[in-house]
């Protein structure tokens, strides 16, 4: 990468950070694909020590948790006899926590959906904070144990469990766009698990809405297409450059009062907009 000056860098992290895959990327800024993929995986590996180091002690209130499918090499069906079972061939899930006043992404964990990774995803997530907060989670069991496991009693925790389904009046036509969409969600049960959640913010809404994020911004989470991770390396360094980018460097409108701010300056552990530049040099560190 020392071929690369810091604005060539910089012009492959842009492009990747807004949804683009490797090949677009190499056809925009005419990079070779090998070129791009070792700076992303060396990315990865910085942006992850800087944030593990960074993001601690955060004065959360209340936390946002879920987890977003992808696949890596082959979708599970297709994934060869010889690989069946084997970590990062088919299904693989990304375990996120969002801040709901800062919108920080104070957690993540790419994995499987099993309990040993909401157990780690939840561990950690305990770490990095600094006082009780409470979490709202939907319906998965593994969320249970993962966080009496990590918090003990020392937390307020609700699960938001949301029912899906057709509402009795779609054509044939809306029934198969419903294949391409989510169906509509027909009613919720709040279940307070334990502690003494506020009502007013029980809710996943924004780390649903930041699933959107993941999809909009990280080519390997689009669906119907092609552009998948192939090793499960490459696929992990692409989620951490995306919430490097999302924390540190993403303005977002509902930070703009009374200047406008990212999650990282929200949260009090940045005191700028991070540009792409700052972003690429974090592999001279």
């Amino acid at each position: 990468m020392n071929r690369l000056s810091r604005t060539e860098q910089a012009r492959i992290i842009r492009a990747l950070v807004e949804g683009n895959s490797i090949r677009s990327t190499s056809r925009i800024t005419g990079f070779a694909q090998n070129t791009i993929m070792k700076l992303l995986r060396d990315l990865g590996t910085a942006c992850a020590e800087y944030q593990d180091r960074t993001l601690r002690n955060l004065s959360t209130v209340s936390l946002e948790c879920d987890e977003i499918w992808s696949f890596c090499y082959a979708k599970a069906r297709n994934v060869p006899e010889n690989h069946a079972g084997e970590y990062g061939y088919g299904d693989v899930w990304t375990w996120t926590a969002i801040d709901q006043d800062s919108r920080l992404v104070v957690s993540w964990l790419v994995g499987t959906r099993e309990v040993d990774d909401a157990n780690a995803f939840a561990m950690d997530l305990r770490s990095r904070l600094a006082n009780r907060v409470q979490i709202t989670t939907d319906g998965h069991l593994g969320y249970l144990s993962a966080v009496e496991h990590a918090f003990g009693r020392d937390v307020d925790y609700a699960m938001l469990i949301k029912q899906y389904g057709r509402d009795g009046t779609d054509s044939r036509e809306i029934h198969q766009a419903r294949k391409y969409s989510p169906n509509k969600v027909t009613s919720q049960e709040v279940r307070i698990v334990m502690g003494n959640p506020d009502p007013e913010r029980i809710s996943t809404s924004y780390v649903e809405r930041q699933n959107l994020n993941i999809r909009m911004g990280n080519r390997r989470f689009t669906r119907l297409t092609n552009a998948f991770s192939k090793k499960i390396e490459n696929h992990t360094a692409a989620v951490t450059l995306q919430f490097m980018y999302h924390n540190f460097a993403r303005v977002h409108a509902f930070l703009a009062n009374p200047y406008p701010r990212t999650p990282a300056m929200a949260a009090g552990v940045a005191d700028h907009v991070w540009t792409c530049e700052e972003i690429a040099g974090l592999l001279e560190r």
